[in-house]
């Protein structure tokens, strides 16, 4: 809470308990301490802050705040009572209130360095950057210091970084945070390095790279020293910037020589190369060629240059450095580019890759390093070149089972790197059915072999073979998808599950055991699996995805509450939390880190997954508890969702998904492709656009309730009925709109699969899906799944009805035949088109076949589509519920009135019974499979089931999967059946 060293002032010693209870978790003793307090002491203003933070965290928000208030009102001015009073506004997410707490304190004790430090810093929190530089000029008023004065530099340059007019930032801001510095140059006042940087910053900001550059060669770049070749590196990127290739190629060779492992200066020092060739330049007749001296502008000098780096490391006694044999083949890739005949001065690739291998083969990059290069080698020299690579690999003596394994680690580190070769140049891929089978067998052995070397390893540390379980998990994934046959992702499961046993740690294991799940339909597994990954801050972002895609789709709606809390819980602390960052750059005048602190936040709050994450999360408690918990309007006001408001950043939506999390060792042709990522990209922002109209539309139909017909249009705009008319159906046009581009993408990226995943005799024949994309890369939205299961334009017509069934309430039932006949029709048409969607969800999820088991995850996606649905459907008919019951009232009142005997009802009331009907029918059908599904699961006996090769121990690995993919599906019908036997209560309330 607050610091307490040594104290004299008998105030801080009666708080002292309080802060002990407060700092223990204790809340409601530091309550009772604070009151007792008071009672003796009535104007001690701590106490009542302390009492209010205990409040606070006991969840009495208003009365915390109320006692907040009453203090701030008093503008305290005593250390203990601002500071309490701080911490209590960040708790309640109020940061700009600490700002007028200092704000007070200030004029109060206008010479107090401690109050202005305070309120700069609370500027800080909220970016209130023109506030920061007139608070940091003032207290550099007060107490001359350097940092105080660069602060308020620094706050104009973010002015200048955050001002929406360019032209503004470079004219205005920065000229005049230039200004400031040059002052301090001039007056000889720069002390700290953190004050060169941001003079840099300023420089480079304005374009000025001459000045930048003389301020790093000049005294002060003599400051640069917390990063090794700062001022090096900071030259080199001037220099790119201003085209000077000659002093960039120069300064690049230089460093080289002092350092040849430094990758980032070959990659200048090649750049500079080809622009100088370009460029067709040539050194001057006398003198140096440049101010960084000599420089090297044909290919020959270059190939010269890099061979004598190689020569320099074939003569060393120790290890010799990666970089110049890596420069060497980056240096033909560049020249095969350009169709350079240079290149042949460089050797052949096969040699000199086969001459990396032999130096390198023994380290887990050389898998890396050499990859990026394979292109080199032509089609017919990939199997000569992994022949080769074999003499360099020696194994021992073949053992009983005929294969030959390595003796030591670095001779398995050698052969595992000639696998993983093998399979990148599309060897693996080759291979017959039969042969994969046999390549599976190898790598299994050489990954049951391998696991002595690791017998002592802690559980935190990878087993030395891991790749070669890792490896064989991909053939199988191979002969699956290419075969469709199961007992292939059966044995992939098992063996992954026995890698895990052994190798606890092994993240790429949980991501392929996480992934081939949610495609065989088990989320339960992935939920364990994920949390054991113990993902971290930004994380929660790049892979979250693997994550939420699946556990609504796959019924398991309590574990995507939790998954998504995960997710939101880190998106909501990014802006506190990158508040204090901000704050502690400026402490310690890391100002070249605050752009990026900003920059950090904005793409979290621009990112697409939180975007999601939000929307599927306020669905997701809608469809949980709208109507069952607290009815629909009383759901969206807790949300503090609004129909006519969209926050999601649209024109700015950053997708920061690592789609590259999977280690992937397969050829170029068969990897993620640009087109790949663009077309998910798409795919993702439709989907999340139908989600989001739904969700808003569902807040319309909320807000729009039932009042009293008014009498006429004037007093309608005025109860704001009109408006949020006018919202429903603006957001409904915009719905058809969405699925209507939705449709037309699915019809243009839609293809035939023969080969797919699914057995042909599954919900679809042939089955048609969106553009496949690599196992290993993004997994599909549901947007297929949910145009072809009929959901999205079932729900879009259940909304449209609302609107509907609001004009009718305006024109009264006398007066609207054609209006009530078209709504019959929709009634009918919802009711037809549930029994279709009901039907499509019909089959087994899981089936014994001719011994075998099968699964068909799409039957559980639709089920899970047609109980939202459900909902969907629900919510309107209440709506249409609340409407047509005074009409009907009003109705009987006339008939009493004229003694009219005819019992003939208008047809919106007798459509809305036969859908009430039908509706109740159909929760009938679906429980009734459900638990048909239910029982079929159960009867499943996994120790009937045999794999055939697998030995006893894999097969105890693979039925432990079988048995979690079970009890996940079993899991996912009961709580699709719970929430279905709940909106079955809610029929009750739809009678009219």
């Amino acid at each position: 809470m607050a610091a307490r060293g040594h104290v004299q002032d008998p105030n801080d010693r009666r708080l002292r308990p309080i802060y002990d209870y407060l700092d223990n978790g204790n809340n409601k003793m530091a309550i009772q301490q604070a009151d007792k307090l008071l009672k003796k002491h009535k104007d001690l203003h701590c106490a009542k802050v302390l009492k209010a933070i205990g409040l606070q965290r006991t969840g009495k928000q208003d009365e915390a705040f109320s006692l907040a208030q009453e203090v701030t009102s008093l503008e305290p001015t005593d250390d203990n009572s601002l500071q309490a009073l701080t911490i209590l506004y960040r708790e309640m997410h109020r940061p700009e209130l600490v700002t007028k707490l200092y704000e007070a304190a200030v004029k109060k004790v206008p010479l107090s360095e401690e109050y202005h430090s305070h309120l700069f810093m609370a500027y800080a929190r909220i970016g209130e950057y023109k506030k920061m530089q007139q608070a940091g000029m003032a207290l550099y008023k007060i107490v001359p210091k350097n940092p105080y004065y660069f602060w308020s530099v620094m706050s104009l340059v973010m002015q200048a970084i955050s001002a929406q007019d360019e032209k503004l930032s470079q004219t205005m801001f920065l000229p005049l945070a230039e200004r400031m510095v040059e002052k301090m140059v001039k007056e000889d006042k720069i002390e700290a390095e953190a004050e060169v940087q941001l003079y840099f910053m300023i420089l480079e900001r304005l374009g000025k790279c001459e000045e930048a550059l003389d301020v790093i060669k000049g005294p002060l770049g003599e400051k640069l020293t917390s990063e090794l070749q700062s001022r090096e590196s900071k030259c080199m990127m001037l220099y790119r910037r201003l085209q000077r290739w000659p002093e960039c190629n120069a300064l690049a060779h230089n460093l080289l020589l002092k350092n040849p492992d430094d990758w980032q200066f070959y990659l200048a020092y090649f750049d500079s190369l080809f622009h100088l060739m370009d460029q067709s330049w040539s050194p001057p007749e006398e003198g140096e060629h440049c101010s960084e001296g000599t420089v090297h502008h044909t290919v020959a000098e270059v190939v010269r240059f890099v061979e004598d780096r190689i020569k320099g490391e074939d003569g060393k006694d120790s290890r010799s450095l990666r970089g110049p044999y890596l420069a060497r083949l980056e240096l033909m890739h560049r020249l095969r580019e350009r169709g350079c005949p240079e290149e042949s001065l460089l050797g052949d690739p096969l040699e000199l890759m086969v001459q990396f291998f032999g130096k390198f083969g023994d380290k887990p990059c050389c898998i890396t390093d050499l990859n990026i290069y394979l292109h080199l080698l032509s089609q017919d020299q990939h199997v000569q070149f992994i022949n080769r690579l074999s003499e360099a690999a020696p194994l021992g003596q073949p053992g009983p089972e005929g294969f030959a394994f390595p003796d030591d680690t670095k001779a398995l580190q050698r052969h595992l790197c000639l696998c993983q070769l093998g399979r990148a140049l599309g060897l693996h891929h080759a291979l017959d059915a039969a042969g994969k089978l046999r390549l599976i067998t190898e790598l299994k052995a050489h990954y049951r072999h391998g696991l002595k070397f690791g017998k002592n390893s802690l559980k935190t540390e990878l087993q030395f073979s891991d790749m070669y379980c890792l490896m064989a998990a991909h053939v199988y994934v191979d002969l699956w998808t290419e075969s469709g046959d199961e007992d292939m992702v059966w044995q992939c499961l098992g063996l992954l599950q026995e890698g895990l046993s052994n190798s606890p740690s092994n993240a790429q294991f949980k991501l392929l055991l996480l992934l081939l799940y949610c495609r065989l339909g088990a989320f339960e597994p992935v939920v364990d699996l994920y949390a054991s990954l113990d993902a971290k801050h930004v994380q929660h972002d790049t892979i979250g995805f693997l994550l939420t895609r699946y556990a609504e789709s796959l019924g398991q709606f309590a574990a995507a509450s939790q998954a998504c809390n995960f997710s939101l819980r880190f998106f909501h602390s990014n802006q506190k939390d990158t508040s204090e960052y901000i704050i502690q750059a400026y402490k310690y005048g890391a100002f070249e880190k605050i752009p990026e602190f900003i920059a950090l936040r904005n793409r979290l709050n621009q990112s697409l997954h939180f975007a999601q994450v939000r929307t599927e999360r306020m669905l997701l408690d809608l469809f949980l508890e709208a109507d069952i918990v607290l009815s629909l309007e009383e759901s969206v006001k807790a949300m503090c969702l609004s129909a006519e408001e969209d926050d999601i950043p649209w024109d700015n939506m950053r997708d920061n998904r690592d789609l590259t999390v999977f280690t992937c060792w397969d050829p170029k042709e068969r990897r993620l492709t640009d087109e790949h990522r663009q077309h998910s990209l798409e795919e993702e922002c439709i989907w999340l656009r139908i989600r989001s109209l739904t969700l808003r539309l569902l807040a319309a139909l909320a807000a729009l309730g039932h009042k009293p017909s008014p009498q006429n249009s004037e007093l309608a705009t005025e109860n704001g009925v009109g408006d949020k008319v006018s919202s429903l159906a603006g957001l409904l046009a915009q719905l058809h709109q969405t699925l209507q581009t939705a449709s037309q993408l699915v019809e243009r990226r839609t293809q035939v699969c023969t080969g797919d995943v699914w057995s042909p005799d599954d919900v679809m024949t042939p089955t048609r899906l969106l553009l496949q994309y690599p196992l290993l890369g993004p997994p599909s939205t549901r947007l297929a799944t949910a145009l072809s299961s009929g959901s999205c334009h079932c729900q879009a017509a259940t909304l449209q009805l609302s609107a509907h069934i609001h004009e009718l309430d305006g024109v009264g039932i006398d007066e609207s035949s054609e209006l009530q006949t078209q709504m019959c029709n929709t009634f009918k048409s919802i009711a037809v088109q549930l029994q279709e969607m009901l039907t499509k969800c019909k089959g087994d999820l899981l089936e014994m076949k001719d011994g075998k088991l099968k699964t068909r995850p799409p039957l559980l996606e639709n089920l899970i589509f047609f109980v939202e649905t459900v909902c969907v459907v629900f919510w309107v008919a209440t709506y249409c519920a609340k409407i047509l019951r005074p009409l009907k009232t009003s109705l009987q009142k006339k008939k009493k009135k004229k003694k009219d005997a005819s019992t003939v009802q208008p047809p919106v009331m007798c459509g809305f019974q036969e859908l009430t009907a039908s509706l109740q029918d159909l929760l009938a059908q679906a429980l009734e499979h459900i638990k048909g599904q239910e029982v079929v699961l159960t009867a499943i006996k996994m120790s009937t089931l045999s794999l055939e090769g697998s030995t006893q121990e894999e097969w105890s690995f693979t039925k432990a999967a079988m048995d979690k993919l079970q009890s996940s599906h079993l899991r996912s019908l009961q709580e699709a059946g719970d929430l279905l036997k709940k909106r079955a209560e809610t029929l009750k309330n739809l009678k009219i």
